[in-house]
């Protein structure tokens, strides 16, 4: 796209907008993996498990030649959403080393037949020189911690950063590193204990959800946000090699926002609905008597019959 080596986007035709799909993809599968599972069902066998396995499988499969990260994290929440969804340990290790025996397998075949994804080289160029002293190879790295050092304690100031002249993603991928330079350590703890503080009101919505469905839906759409947000500045400091994964309502980029609010309007909604049963059974007989955790677990229960 533009010249560049991008082929992560779709581009809308007589429109002229571009589309990041995996966004999308990631959004939708979560979804639908939290009303898989909500449905009762006694899994005997692993092979109950298909339509995950081939949902996850075909999603991340079409993800992988263009961006790994993506496909890593899609993957590792599509894991957190089976474990929350109560699937047995036996079967998320089984589908957890099928998941690394096909990375490896598809990385033999990049080798074999180089032409199916040009990312290999760059996959490579990370993993090897990540934590290496290496400029050349490492220079994004090297040039967001050194932002991250130029803000010291309180930062040089709104608008006053220097990096961002020669750090390249400096406005989506590295955009941590310039807030850090900004406004320093105090800005940048603010900044993780806010994202802390959304992280905490979106896990107490997923506890008092009045459904299992409500409840795996809201940490489907708030789980995504998170581990990208904690990746993204993972990256910025240092701490894991680099990646393009984007800073949650900060980072410049169209397709990261709207998911990021479509993802915040399915917690909503799942609030919201909370809100409304609990309004209309307030006057049922017996309401008070009954404790919120123990009606929810009679209800699980229940429906577990």
């Amino acid at each position: 796209m533009g010249g560049a080596n991008a082929t992560r986007w779709v581009e809308i035709p007589f429109v002229g907008v571009s589309f990041q799909t995996s966004a999308a993809a990631s959004l939708i599968l979560l979804i639908w993996i939290a009303r898989w599972l909500s449905i009762p069902r006694e899994l005997s066998s692993f092979l109950q498990l298909w339509p995950i396995l081939t949902q996850i499988g075909l999603t991340c499969l079409l993800i992988l030649p263009a961006d790994l990260s993506t496909a890593a994290l899609l993957f590792a929440m599509s894991m957190l959403l089976l474990f929350i969804g109560q699937i047995p340990w036996k079967y998320l290790l089984s589908i957890g080393g099928l998941g690394v025996a096909f990375v490896g397998i598809f990385i033999l075949f990049v080798l074999a037949f180089p032409g199916v994804s040009n990312r290999l080289d760059t996959w490579k160029s990370r993993l090897v020189n990540y934590g290496s002293a290496n400029t050349e190879a490492s220079y994004q790295a090297d040039l967001a911690k050194m932002a991250i050092a130029e803000g010291e304690f309180l930062g040089k100031g709104p608008g006053k950063s220097v990096s961002k002249y020669t750090l390249p993603q400096s406005n989506s991928d590295f955009v941590f590193a310039i807030i850090t330079e900004e406004y320093g350590l105090v800005g940048a703890t603010l900044l993780i204990v806010i994202y802390i503080a959304i992280f905490r009101r979106m896990f107490k919505l997923a506890y008092r959800a009045t459904s299992k469905f409500g409840t795996l839906l809201v940490i489907a759409s708030s789980s995504g946000m998170m581990m990208q947000a904690a990746v993204n500045m993972g990256v910025s400091s240092g701490l894991l090699p680099v990646t393009g994964q984007t800073l949650p309502l900060l980072s410049a980029g169209g397709s990261s926002i709207w998911m990021t609010c479509a993802a915040f309007g399915v917690v909503l909604s799942v609030s919201h609905g909370d809100i409304e049963w609990r309004n209309e059974t307030k006057g049922k007989e017996n309401w008070d008597e009954e404790p919120v955790e123990e009606a929810l677990a009679n209800a699980a229960e229940t429906a577990e019959r």
